[in-house]
């Protein structure tokens, strides 16, 4: 078996890129570590074209990995991952860019009706035919030097990757369904999801605000950890725990001695720095303007009709993902059903691009009365409802498969 190529110096890395970007498509992963950082730590990048691959070892003493950004600018060759996204996220944080243009297997999958969020190593047994060793997973790819195995499980997160590419862009485009997944590389390439503004930090939290003062104490106590963990360069809750900014958000300490008295502080954090940042944020965030702060969450059970209406979206859901073959999740979720339920003029994805097309029209129509469903020799099915409601003799429906069989 033949040593894994590993590339180690910049003229090497450069040369490599320079061999890819003369290639139609670039498979792509990479490794990193981020357990006690904030920030991730590239550890390694695995690279492969139809004819090459390599591993790009980013530790290497002296390496500028310069060569490998420009290829992943490079707008004639397109960038092959699969749940791409953290990887996305730290090129982009590496060299402040997104790849463009960009495939990803795992949504692509989704597509083409193989589940949802389906692994790669699922893909890699069902398109590929082989099954991938899962004994390197845990790696720690900070450290060196890595073995032979460790590199070799590495690379078969690229190697296997092109075939399975170009399977699903030939399953794409033989469905006409192209257009769907580049849909979905627009939100994946969207700047603004790798953006770590500190003012958006609350968003990760669990609103449990009950009050515009407990709001603003939350806004106000997640912008300082996420500036103090991007500062040291330490995971969040390393910081303080999303416990202690909740337990702070309802009591709302004045002082250090009342911050003390919380049963997630403990003493030595109360007579910190970080206690008094963390009185000083209470104190600010106090003093902020009710009408600069974001509507407070309003969470009211559905009413009766459009629970009803929410529950049939769920049958309709299920039947034109079978019928097509395309992951419900991928689809709609069970929030953005329930807001079609209520708001035929939600702001959801069901109800722009592919997905209206596929099912949003079908269940404005279901919602109006334009659309029955039922169920015919196992299978669901949809027919259109005249205005003198019965006179439709069933004829016209229009089979959707929902699995019953």
């Amino acid at each position: 078996m033949n040593p894994i190529p590993v590339i180690s110096t910049t003229n090497a890395l450069a040369e490599f890129c320079q061999h890819l970007g003369q290639s139609d498509f670039v498979a792509v992963d990479t490794e990193f570590m981020r357990q006690s950082t904030y920030w991730p730590e590239l550890c390694l990048v695995q690279l492969a074209s139809p004819d090459d691959e390599a591993v790009v070892d980013p530790l290497a003493p002296g390496i500028d990995l310069a060569p490998f950004y420009e290829l992943m600018a490079d707008a004639s060759t397109m960038k092959v991952f699969h749940a791409g996204r953290q990887d996305v996220e730290i090129i982009h944080h590496e060299a402040d860019i997104i790849p463009l243009p960009i495939f990803d297997t795992q949504i692509a999958a989704m597509v083409c009706g193989f589940g949802e969020a389906v692994s790669y190593g699922a893909l890699v047994k069902r398109l590929a035919r082989k099954n991938l060793d899962k004994s390197s997973r845990f790696t720690d790819w900070s450290r060196r030097p890595l073995t032979d195995k460790q590199l070799r499980y590495a690379l078969g997160d690229v190697t296997h990757l092109r075939g399975i590419y170009l399977k699903l862009k030939e399953e794409l485009e033989t469905s006409r369904r192209s257009s769907w997944v580049a849909e979905e590389m627009a939100e994946l390439t969207d700047p603004r999801n790798y953006r770590t503004e500190p003012e958006d930090a609350w968003k990760r939290l669990k609103n449990r605000a009950r009050n515009h003062s407990e709001l603003a104490i939350m806004i106000e106590l997640a912008a300082w950890r996420e500036r103090e963990a991007q500062r040291q360069n330490v995971p969040r809750n390393r910081v303080v725990k999303d416990d202690t900014i909740y337990d702070v958000m309802v009591q709302a300490p004045m002082t250090l001695e009342d911050l003390a008295k919380l049963r997630t502080v403990h003493d030595g954090m109360a007579r910190s720095q970080r206690g008094r940042d963390m009185v000083e944020a209470v104190k600010t965030a106090l003093e902020r303007p009710a009408e600069e702060l974001p509507e407070l969450p309003v969470h009211e059970p559905l009413p009766p009709s459009a629970v009803a209406a929410a529950d049939l979206l769920r049958v309709l859901l299920k039947a034109v993902a079978a019928e097509h073959n395309v992951a419900a999740k991928l689809i709609a979720n069970t929030e953005e059903l329930d807001k079609i339920a209520v708001d035929d003029n939600a702001d959801v994805p069901a109800l722009h691009g592919w997905r209206r097309e596929l099912f949003g029209e079908s269940a404005l129509a279901i919602k109006s009365g334009r659309l029955a469903m039922s169920i015919r020799n196992g299978h669901i099915v949809t027919y259109p409802l005249d205005e003198a409601f019965g006179e439709n003799d069933g004829q016209s429906a229009s089979p959707v498969t929902a699995g019953a069989d």
